[in-house]
């Protein structure tokens, strides 16, 4: 059994980007890091590079799933003090081009998974007095793109549910907070779909994580809702 003496963080929506580069960053803190994806291939493989890391495979938008997947946590390494909650997938179209079932995957996946996982976290933060849910939100959130149709109103969703998350736990010491991510994630199939863009074009996710674990940090008196990730070069 992992079990650890250490500050737990569980990472949901551990990909090969912003996921994987905030499961590292919390680890190098010190945290026994949970990694949460679908599917456990690709985190496993992670976990095994970290100290004090577990996998697990979790589908967000099922309470079942999440309810167990949590017992397990906190079963093999202990009470959740830090939530980051970096799912976020939705399909790109526009309202002509998507369905119906692709705009509620979109909801759920964004919104109704937050739900679920800070409802499964917050009675532990609240006894403590103490605790973070940092969440991944986007541009998309802010405006009704074409081409967004289904995430655009699903991430604003996410962004709503996180601002009243913040209002009703600041109070009780609880620091939540959003990551505005305004620009293109460097991974691989982005580098592949846009060739002719340079480095400083993209959003590294180490960057990225910099970012999400200093609000961690923050003092009390002084903490931030809201802050925007974009590249230096990023018109806006």
């Amino acid at each position: 059994m992992l079990m650890s003496k250490k500050k737990v963080c569980v990472v949901i929506g551990v990909g090969p980007g912003n996921g994987a580069a905030l499961a590292r960053r919390f680890a190098r803190e010190g945290y026994a890091v949970a990694l949460l994806a679908r599917t456990a291939a690709l985190s496993a493989t992670l976990a095994a590079t970290l100290p004090d890391a577990r996998a697990y495979a979790c589908d967000v938008t099922d309470g079942s799933s999440v309810a167990n997947t949590f017992e397990a946590i906190e079963r093999d390494m202990g009470q959740v003090h830090t939530l980051v909650y970096n799912a976020g997938s939705g399909m790109w179209g526009t309202v002509e081009d998507i369905d119906a079932e692709a705009f509620e995957d979109a909801f759920r996946v964004n919104a109704l998974g937050l739900l679920l996982a800070a409802q499964r976290v917050i009675p532990a933060m609240k006894a403590q007095g103490d605790g973070n849910i940092v969440v991944t939100g986007a541009t998309s959130s802010r405006r009704g793109v074409a081409r967004a149709a289904a995430f655009g109103p699903a991430k604003a969703a996410q962004k709503s549910l996180t601002e009243s998350l913040a209002r009703h736990l600041w109070p009780h010491g609880i620091h939540v907070c959003l990551v505005i991510i305004d620009g293109v994630v460097d991974l691989p199939r982005t580098r592949a779909m846009l060739k002719d863009k340079p480095d400083d074009f993209f959003v590294a996710p180490e960057d990225v994580a910099d970012t999400a674990y200093h609000l961690t940090v923050q003092g009390r008196s002084a903490w931030s809702f809201e802050v925007e990730a974009r590249p230096f070069k990023e018109h806006w």
